[in-house]
């Protein structure tokens, strides 16, 4: 049988490829992104990596083991002392305050995926859990590495996002996530997989409407 976090992504390879093919994607990699773009990204992101936290905070509760639950933790501790610093290093180089951070508004995208996320994790089983938030992880990987096959460029804030999400230390991540949903869903029946093949897609979407947010400078229709 086809592993399951390999099934997953071949469901959904045309929304990757999507993302893939953004031009927000593409201008982060060949350097030419309008900066008006990436600083309504970098202030999104910030918000959604907030709930994110809490998704890992629930995957280590409802751990199935202690060394499940200690590598949650530790995804945990790097996404608020590290991924999140990164933001804020952003941010100043950007001219963007924290107080303003503090300020920003959730877009509809970002409100919604962020719902999502919580939801699956708070109502669905654990291997919900895990195919909401693989997208995540997966997708920044593997956007990261092949825009880093192509070169840096020349910009440094886009160098410096692409060198994060295309290293060692987040690959080796991502492959323990993938080895975790594999493990798990080896047990799963046909009921079980299809609830864990929905919650994939519709994150996967969410990570395709994300780079779309940022690209259209989306708002509430009316505030």
């Amino acid at each position: 049988m086809i592993p399951l976090s390999d099934a997953l992504r071949s469901a959904a390879d045309g929304i990757w490829q999507a993302q893939h093919n953004h031009p927000f994607v593409r201008g982060l990699g060949d350097g030419s992104l309008d900066a008006a773009a990436f600083r309504l990204w970098i202030r999104q992101d910030y918000l959604f990596l907030i709930e994110y936290s809490r998704l890992c905070a629930l995957a280590a509760a409802r751990a199935p083991d202690l060394e499940t639950m200690r590598r949650f933790a530790e995804l945990l501790h790097e996404t608020l002392n590290v991924e999140m610093d990164l933001h804020r290093s952003y941010c100043t180089e950007l001219g963007i305050t924290e107080a303003e951070l503090e300020r920003e508004e959730r877009a509809p995208t970002t409100q919604g995926y962020t719902d999502f996320l919580l939801r699956s994790a708070a109502v669905g089983d654990f291997a919900e859990l895990l195919a909401a938030l693989l997208p995540c992880m997966w997708g920044f990987s593997e956007i990261g590495t092949r825009l880093a096959e192509t070169g840096l460029p020349q910009n440094q804030g886009y160098a410096k996002w692409i060198s994060m999400y295309s290293s060692r230390e987040f690959t080796d991540l991502v492959a323990w996530l993938r080895e975790l949903t594999n493990e798990i869903g080896a047990e799963l029946s046909g009921a079980a997989r299809e609830r864990v093949r929905n919650a994939f897609m519709i994150s996967s979407r969410y990570e395709l409407a994300f780079w779309e947010m940022a690209w259209t400078r989306q708002e509430w229709p009316a505030h």
